[in-house]
């Protein structure tokens, strides 16, 4: 008989969103711990999809799919995960740099790294650079993940880059980009700390910046 969190597993990998809701109640009614059920139940699973995907036999709806089923897990678990008790991996906050309305990408790579245990910020889709530098101060952000899907956007992305350089904020943040006609060399080249070429590598570099 498979246990509840192998239960938890698997509606994430083949996106469940009722049934997780049920399974993850049903585990906390059987006085299991709520880290235990995110880390081994819905970490795990995420960390899976990661590797499918990197492997060909997922491809981005399954990645949404299963993305969207951790979130419906996580929405149950949220009130029970006491300070403490699940500490956050880092503060990211995350966008669609100003002029872009693309969020597919976007949302994805959020997904993946609530799904890793980095709390999100999510700004949405064409911030400025404004915003960006004020919500990186107000929540004390470790990272920021900016995404542009055109090319014509790019350029926005330098100038967010070099408006949190130039912000002189307190802490030292590290910023990550990404995006369909992103490069590693155009990351180097505009000052990122870092490039990844889809969402399942954007966890890896996450984890590898902090």
């Amino acid at each position: 008989m498979e246990s509840q969190i192998e239960k938890i597993f698997q509606n994430v990998l083949e996106g469940e969103d009722e049934e997780i809701k049920a399974n993850v109640q049903a585990a906390l009614e059987a006085g299991l711990e709520p880290s235990a059920i995110l880390n081994e139940g819905m970490i795990a699973a995420m960390a899976e999809v990661g590797r499918l995907f990197e492997n060909g036999e997922f491809f981005v709806p399954e990645m949404l799919i299963a993305g969207r089923a951790m979130q419906s897990g996580l929405n149950v678990l949220k009130p029970h995960l006491l300070e403490g008790d699940a500490p956050s991996k880092g503060k990211v906050v995350i966008g669609t740099v100003k002029g872009d309305l693309h969020d597919i990408g976007k949302n994805l790579v959020a997904l993946m790294l609530e799904g890793a245990g980095f709390e999100i910020i999510d700004l949405g889709t064409d911030v400025t650079p404004e915003a960006f530098v004020e919500a990186a101060k107000e929540n004390n952000a470790e990272l920021v993940g900016l995404s542009a899907l055109l090319t014509t956007t790019m350029a926005a992305m330098e100038t967010t880059v070099a408006a949190l350089r130039e912000a002189g904020l307190p802490q030292a943040v590290k910023i990550m980009v990404g995006g369909a006609p992103v490069t590693q060399a155009y990351a180097e080249e505009i000052g990122a700390d870092g490039f990844a070429p889809d969402a399942s590598r954007a966890v890896t570099l996450a984890q590898s910046l902090l």
